[in-house]
């Protein structure tokens, strides 16, 4: 069975907002003077407040540290971690997702030791790699060869072992030409290329990384994906941190997700991710009430739509059929009316159009007075990753429309699969499903 090699206990991270420090000693003894007594700081200036009124979980009242725990109170503390317990096997590869502000470069910085927790404990076994940001462990005014000796010394390579892998990093970070030129002279993607390289191919223990794929291109990420799985296969740790989700899912068979400080969930990381976009549904978007036209015969009340579990949801995953449901309202008995549905994309295209008699050989449907539904199911992998908004009617066929309602909704189809293949789609076509293949 794998050892652990780092177990985090009971960790929470706390800061402290605003000004920490006063412009003199003078000012820091007149400030926590007045703040034994009860008293409004002195050094404040004109307009300014003791208070501050977030409405965040994490606050205190009096000016005294909140506890994780705290709830709807007020004060100059945040707790950026609460609690936080896992562990990680060795040859693990973890990803970590969540919103902005979720905790997770924090809990980074105090696994790489940039920081300290507030309380708790991290225990750590091996030598760790972290590329937190881009230049992580880069001195401006040093080449990159000088760069890649100075941050192999610091991971604690010998200078003989980074020679023995100098050759590979530059040649896989591309630089080759710039390579004895300052990297304050480097562009973005230049840096993350260079730093990406050196925390690879130096032989840690465990590798750390954020967002490290956001600056670079395509091509690049995916070198980085199959780099990243090369030393997943060797053995080695990563704890893979990243906003996209295809990355994740492709890399990372084991995944937690952060929301506000606390873990909310840890495990097969298709279902985390689907946990995710869960918490990011918006049910208040995904129904619309509609106003329904008293004197059309056949009026729509409501649109919604729904992902394959029957949660409302506007952000689909690629991977998932999902459900768009109308509700309408009928006056008086018909025999020819038709009810449809239209899809147009972010380049107002249109990409689809389809009616409730499809497939029905008189070209209609026959309705009775009352509210009735009707759905239509998009299949997984039908749609390229987009946003879409969606056109209703329902009319008399040959005729005028009864009621037609134009970007009466809105949804987005997310990424969360192979993101190279769909990243390639996106710019040239609009639907990927619906054909049939034959091989002989």
């Amino acid at each position: 069975m794998p050892d652990t090699v780092i177990k985090v206990e009971n960790i929470s991270k706390q800061y402290r907002l605003g000004m920490v420090g006063a412009t003199s000693i003078a000012d820091d003894l007149k400030r926590n003077w007045a703040r034994v007594r009860g008293k409004e700081d002195p050094t404040l200036k004109i307009g300014q407040s003791n208070t501050l009124t977030t409405g965040s979980k994490i606050q205190t009242t009096n000016n005294k540290p909140a506890s994780p725990t705290g709830r709807q109170q007020t004060s100059d503390y945040v707790w950026a971690l609460k609690d936080i317990n896992f562990e990680v096997k060795q040859g693990e590869v973890l990803g970590i997702i969540g919103k902005n502000g979720a905790g997770k470069s924090t809990l980074l910085k105090i696994l790489s030791k940039v920081t300290s927790p507030t309380k708790g404990d991290v225990k750590i076994k091996g030598r760790i790699a972290s590329l937190l940001e881009v230049g992580t462990g880069f001195h401006s005014e040093l080449s990159g060869r000088e760069n890649i000796f100075l941050n192999g010394a610091i991971l604690g390579m010998t200078k003989a072992e980074i020679k023995s892998k100098f050759d590979e990093i530059v040649d896989f970070s591309g630089i080759e030409r710039y390579i004895d030129t300052p990297v304050k002279r480097y562009s973005s993607g230049m840096y993350v290329r260079l730093a990406f390289a050196v925390a690879a191919h130096l032989d840690p223990d465990i590798l750390i990384l954020d967002e490290v794929l956001a600056v670079g291109d395509a091509e690049f990420q995916k070198k980085c994906l199959g780099k990243m799985g090369e030393v997943a296969k060797g053995g080695r740790t990563i704890l893979f941190v990243s906003h996209n989700l295809a990355s994740v899912r492709s890399l990372c068979k084991k995944s937690m997700l952060l929301n506000e400080g606390e873990i909310t969930g840890i495990g097969d990381t298709a279902n985390i991710i689907s946990q995710y976009l869960l918490s990011n549904k918006s049910e208040k978007n995904a129904i619309v009430t509609l106003i329904p036209d008293s004197n059309a015969n056949v009026s729509f009340t409501k649109i919604w739509i729904t992902d394959s579990q029957g949660n409302l949801n506007t952000d689909v995953d690629v991977l998932n059929p999902f459900m768009i449901g109308l509700e309408f309202k009928v006056l008086h008995n018909t025999t020819n009316t038709e009810i449809s549905i239209g899809l147009t994309n972010s380049n107002d295209v249109k990409v689809l159009f389809s009616s409730l008699s499809d497939g029905n050989d008189k070209g209609f449907v026959e309705l009775k007075p009352g509210i009735h539904k009707a759905s239509i199911w998009l299949q997984e992998k039908f749609l390229v990753p987009d946003t879409y908004t969606v056109r209703i009617s329902a009319h008399y066929p040959g005729k005028l429309n009864i009621d037609t309602r134009e970007n009466v909704f809105r949804f987005a189809i997310i990424e969360t699969g192979s993101t190279m293949f769909y990243n390639g789609a996106v710019s040239w076509c609009c639907v990927l499903g619906g054909a049939k293949w034959s091989l002989k």
